[in-house]
Parts: structure tokens; C-alpha cells; sequence
């Protein structure tokens, strides 16, 4: 692919390099320099002029850092004078301030997208936005991917004849919803308020769960309070064995050890959309979506259709 060229921040460079794999290219070097009054400045170390440009960042923590960097490096790629300018963001954590709820707050996912477009962004390709309305905030072209079809072919080796698909509030129930489709399952989902960041309360469970094998999904894993939360009412409603799945797993604050500690917790997925925890449970399956961001990529840059990858799903 002659006239595509490949850049990584510091976020996630192993994701970087197994999508470069699948696209048959070459990831191209990036040096990051920090000055001594702690000044970023990026060079991209590779021809970008008319070439189609890929810079692949997750924000991940620390997402401040990782923010100006993606910034910086859109800045030295339309200063280089690139064609086109795509990033390839797996997880935008600013996704989740998305609505203004209180008085006097930001609304920082529209905040940021208006960012990366003055930044130089041509168009984004982003997997599992945390809500639809997300997409509308940024004023460039937004090809949206979910990791839905991995999570299903990684559950389809199981016993599905006695699953349900329990999302944890209604926000993810029309996903939940496809999933279960997906599965040939049942759907279910918890009745949800959030109080703060981290202590959510889940009054009950809408849907029949009552002895059932429950496939827990959420978009995003982080303090996990959520997740335990729904534990307790399906506890109270005699379920049989707990998987729990999603896109992002943060896993912030050890909770990938609080859940993994949990009896009825068979098995935790995720995908490598972040980086793995420094300490990984034996409960945790990580699923790559490498392939399926390189085939989005390979379609962005010969023109074809990046819907169709889920006109089957």
C-alpha cells in the first residue's frame, strides 16, 4: 500500500503494530521530544506529503497526555502537507461527557472533537463510542466500529441454549439487544441511576434471569462499580454462572482484581482497544480487534464501503 503512511502515539503501539501487520505496511517511527519547561513537540519521521495519513491513539490514561500528543502529531502531519489526515481513535474517554446534566459543566467529547478538527483531523474511524450522539459532535466524516461480532464469535463456543444478555441500564440496551441477536440468547437489562463517577445503584433487573447463564455487557469497563452493582440483583435473582464482556477494558483502580475475586464470575472479555492491566487475571480473556480496524482502514483509503463490514451482522 505505497501511498498509505502509519503513525502511533505512545498510547498503545503494540495495537499499532499488529494493525500495521494486517495491512501489509510498515509503522512509521514518531519522536516525542519533552522540553525542560515540560513542552511536547512530535516529529513524524516519514514522508506524509499527499500521502493518506493513519495516526492510531487511543486516549488512555494519561488521557491529558495523550490528548496534546494526538494533537501535536495531526499539527506536524497537515503541516507536512498530507492528503488526507484519518485518526484512528480505539477509545475516546472523553465520550462519556457527553451531555450537560448539571449546571455550569463542560461538555468535553464535543470540546475535544472540535479540537482534533482544528488540529488538522480529515476524518475519524473511533470503535464503541460511549453514546450515538458522540458521532454528531465532531464536523469531519466518523466511521463508527463495534467489537460486537469478536465478543460474539469468542461466546459462540460456549452452551448458549440457557444465556440471557443482561445490559446494565437502558442506555446499552439496544446494543445488548443486537448481541443477544447475535448469540440467538434472550435480553434483559438493570434499571440504572448514577450518582457520581463511581457509585451507580441498580434497583432491579427488567427480563427473566432467574437460573439463567448471564452474559453481562457493557461498552466500557473502568472502576467496575457498575458491574458489581448489577452483581448483587442477579445474585438476588438465583442466576447460575456470570461472563462479563466489553468493549474498553480500563479496568482503573483495581478492579479487574475485585471482579476476578467475585465466585461467580467465570470469565471476564474485553479487547485490546487499550492497553492490557499490568497485572492480568487468569479470569480475563483479551479478544484483538487489530484486524477489523486494519480492514476499516484498508476501505477508508481505497473508497469502499466501511458499513458493509456489518451488513451481515
Amino acid at each position: 500500500m505505497r501511498d498509505i503512511t502509519v503513525f502511533s502515539g505512545s498510547a498503545h503501539p503494540d495495537l499499532a503494530e499488529e494493525i500495521c501487520s494486517h495491512l501489509g505496511t510498515r509503522l512509521h517511527p514518531v519522536r516525542l521530544n519533552r522540553f525542560a519547561n515540560d513542552v511536547l513537540e512530535v516529529q513524524l519521521q516519514a514522508n506524509c506529503r499527499e500521502r493518506d495519513v493513519f495516526l492510531i491513539q487511543p486516549l488512555v490514561p494519561p488521557v491529558q497526555e495523550h490528548l496534546v500528543e494526538l494533537l501535536l502529531m495531526l499539527d506536524a502531519a497537515r503541516g507536512a502537507s498530507a492528503a488526507r489526515i484519518t485518526v484512528v481513535l480505539p477509545h475516546y474517554a472523553y465520550a462519556r461527557s457527553d451531555k450537560k446534566d448539571e449546571p455550569r459543566i463542560s461538555i468535553g467529547a464535543r470540546l475535544v472533537a472540535d479540537l482534533m478538527v482544528a488540529a488538522g483531523a480529515s476524518r475519524v474511524l473511533a470503535m464503541t463510542l460511549h453514546s450515538p450522539q458522540v458521532h454528531g459532535f465532531f464536523s469531519v466524516p466518523v466511521d463508527h466500529l463495534h467489537a460486537l461480532r469478536e465478543l460474539a464469535a469468542h461466546f459462540r463456543q460456549y452452551d448458549l441454549s440457557n444465556t440471557v444478555v443482561v445490559s446494565p441500564d437502558l442506555g446499552n440496551a439496544k446494543e445488548a439487544a443486537h448481541f443477544a441477536r447475535l448469540l440467538g440468547t434472550g435480553v434483559a437489562m438493570g434499571a440504572k441511576q448514577r450518582f457520581s463517577d463511581d457509585r451507580v445503584v441498580i434497583s432491579s433487573v427488567i427480563g427473566e434471569v432467574t437460573g439463567k447463564d448471564v452474559i453481562i455487557l457493557d461498552d466500557e469497563i473502568a472502576k467496575g462499580s457498575t458491574v458489581i452493582e448489577l452483581l448483587d440483583r442477579l445474585r438476588e435473582q438465583r442466576v447460575r454462572t456470570v461472563r462479563v464482556a466489553c468493549t474498553h477494558g480500563l479496568f482503573a483502580g483495581g478492579s479487574i482484581e475485585r471482579l476476578s475475586s467475585l465466585p461467580e464470575v467465570e470469565e471476564i472479555v474485553c479487547t485490546n482497544t487499550v492497553p492490557p492491566p499490568p497485572k492480568p487475571s487468569d479470569k480475563l480473556t483479551v479478544l484483538s480487534i487489530a484486524p477489523a480496524l486494519a480492514e476499516a482502514m484498508r476501505r477508508i483509503h481505497d473508497g469502499e464501503s466501511v458499513s458493509a463490514l456489518f451488513s451481515t451482522s
